[in-house]
């Protein structure tokens, strides 16, 4: 069994943590917070329900990064969250110094692992944590495309009355506002969403879908997300970590796949346990082709901003 750290004790790497055990995922698991027993406590939370799971999971936080040393997979979770009426890009300068504080620490005590991030603005800072690190690029990867996928998934099963477990759907692109949810490819069982959902309606989805996070922030008032992202992270950490060869939307480092080259952005691809084993490349339509060109003229823009 594997070792997995989480870096950052709020609400998502919390979530994280407690979904990874739930399903088992790791024989250890460190929870790291620069909070003075914030990690510590949410860790001892989660241990005490190892009975009522039927696990035997050690579980514990601290906030001596060393901890993370020996881990397979170390997630970045640190970060402010958003408040009602901010954007993901908001928080650039302030999450990027604490993303690279972190990759930091990983290049110092966790060399070998691979890392997902999961701060935002998405795109930007899983680029910080790849510079910093330094680590080949199969071995940094933001987590968005599932969480963006699967409020698309969920959004287009509600409105078909289906059962969400039968909608494929993907979105690619930056995990904001300008995001691809490809309407083309979404299905019900193999049956196109044109075949059973009117355009305006589809239209109304993706609309939502784009805004998926802002909805909930407005929502909470004084936090954002948590439960479905820390999920979304489980899922790409059990592929990596089963070497199940899962086909998942990831941001990783582009270098002229889709004609893009130098930035990070969600597209499908296969994770196993070298984390990413293959970018696939998908025909995609020319108004689909503009609106990623989109989404690496806006990633590059925030690149020039910080500074690395």
């Amino acid at each position: 069994m594997a070792k997995l750290s989480i870096i950052g004790a709020g609400a998502v790497g919390t979530s994280c943590a407690n979904w990874a055990m739930v399903k088992n995922l790791a024989e250890e698991i460190v929870l790291v917070d620069i909070v003075p027993d914030l990690a510590k406590g949410k860790a001892l939370d989660l241990a005490q329900s190892n009975p009522l799971f039927g696990r035997s999971c050690k579980i514990w936080g601290t906030e001596d990064f060393s901890s993370i040393k020996d881990s397979q997979v170390v997630v970045i979770a640190a970060g402010k969250p958003r408040q009602p009426g901010m954007s993901r890009e908001d928080l650039l300068n302030i999450n990027k110094e604490i993303v690279k504080s972190c990759a930091e620490k990983i290049k110092e005590f966790a060399k070998d692992s691979i890392v997902i991030v999961v701060s935002n603005p998405l795109d930007a800072m899983v680029y910080v944590a790849y510079k910093i690190t330094n680590f080949p690029k199969n071995r940094v990867i933001g987590m968005a495309g599932v969480l963006d996928s699967a409020r698309y998934r969920y959004f287009i099963a509600e409105a078909c009355g289906v059962s969400p477990k039968d909608v494929q759907a993907l979105v690619m692109g930056v995990h904001g506002d300008l995001m691809l949810p490809l309407v083309r490819l979404a299905n019900v069982s193999g049956i196109p969403i044109t075949e059973l959902l009117p355009q305006e309606k589809i239209e109304e989805i993706v609309k939502r879908t784009k805004i998926g996070g802002a909805e909930i922030v407005s929502y909470l008032k004084t936090g954002s997300a948590f439960i479905t992202p820390g999920l979304s992270i489980v899922e790409m950490i059990e592929s990596i970590l089963k070497d199940e060869k899962r086909v998942l939307t990831c941001s990783v480092y582009l270098e002229g796949e889709y004609g893009i080259k130098g930035v990070f952005l969600g597209v499908p691809v296969i994770l196993g346990k070298n984390g990413v084993e293959k970018i696939i490349e998908i025909k995609l339509l020319p108004e689909e082709k503009a609106v990623l060109k989109e989404c690496e003229n806006f990633c590059k823009k925030l690149i020039s901003l910080l500074n690395i």
